[in-house]
């Protein structure tokens, strides 16, 4: 109870300090989210990996009574401080979470791994106060950011994994292994996968369909 407190606290500081911004993008699904009634089975909250699956495979999510939440380029801060309006309003059985990704690349400056995790934890917290089950997702793996050329990040991402998979095993939280399903021999997402070595081709996107599909 103490850490959703606290996680309340920080979304509500969040939005104070960056409401002219918009820096969490509420706005982003506001009107979407509006016209949502029934409750839906799963929201998929995440980043551009996300993002564009909900993009490049539309069937995937209308036949499975999924809905697509992820935004291009944030990291769990952000998704923490949008979860109430993009997750909690919209009722669903299920939150599938894959995050961690841009905050390793640090696209909102530096953050220890312990903290990512705890943004993540925060979420799953949340989810199960609202009766919402998460389900929680590896980072896709990756070699290179082509916007970070200077980091190799595919240790980072590896022992991230290690630590949600960790704590998804003690709170006996569903864990989606992608990683293992996708990495090559460089410890990042093969061309044949995704032309820049982090976004996935519709390719990927199938095998992670059937891996997700039975574990759910």
């Amino acid at each position: 109870m103490k850490r959703i407190l606290l996680s309340l606290l920080f979304v509500a500081i969040a939005a104070t300090l960056v409401a002219q911004s918009d820096w969490a993008q509420h706005d982003r699904y506001a009107a979407n989210n509006d016209s949502i009634t029934a409750r839906p089975k799963a929201v998929f909250m995440g980043n551009s990996i996300t993002d564009n699956w909900a993009k490049f495979h539309p069937e995937f999510f209308k036949n499975n009574d999924f809905i697509g939440r992820g935004i291009s380029g944030q990291v769990t801060s952000q998704m923490l401080c949008r979860f109430h309006s993009d997750v909690i309003e919209l009722r669903p059985k299920i939150v599938v979470i894959m995050a961690g990704t841009n905050d390793i690349a640090q696209n909102n400056g530096y953050i220890a791994h312990e903290h990512i995790l705890q943004n993540i934890q925060s979420m799953c917290e949340l989810a199960k106060q609202n009766k919402i089950r998460p389900v929680l997702c590896s980072c896709l793996p990756a070699a290179a950011f082509k916007w970070r050329p200077e980091m190799k990040p595919a240790e980072d991402i590896k022992r991230l994994n290690e630590m949600i998979k960790a704590y998804a095993k003690a709170n006996k939280i569903t864990y989606i292994d992608y990683h293992s399903a996708l990495v090559d021999e460089r410890g990042g997402l093969p061309q044949k996968y995704a032309k820049d070595g982090v976004h996935p081709n519709l390719e990927a996107y199938a095998i992670m369909e059937k891996i997700l599909l039975e574990n759910l």
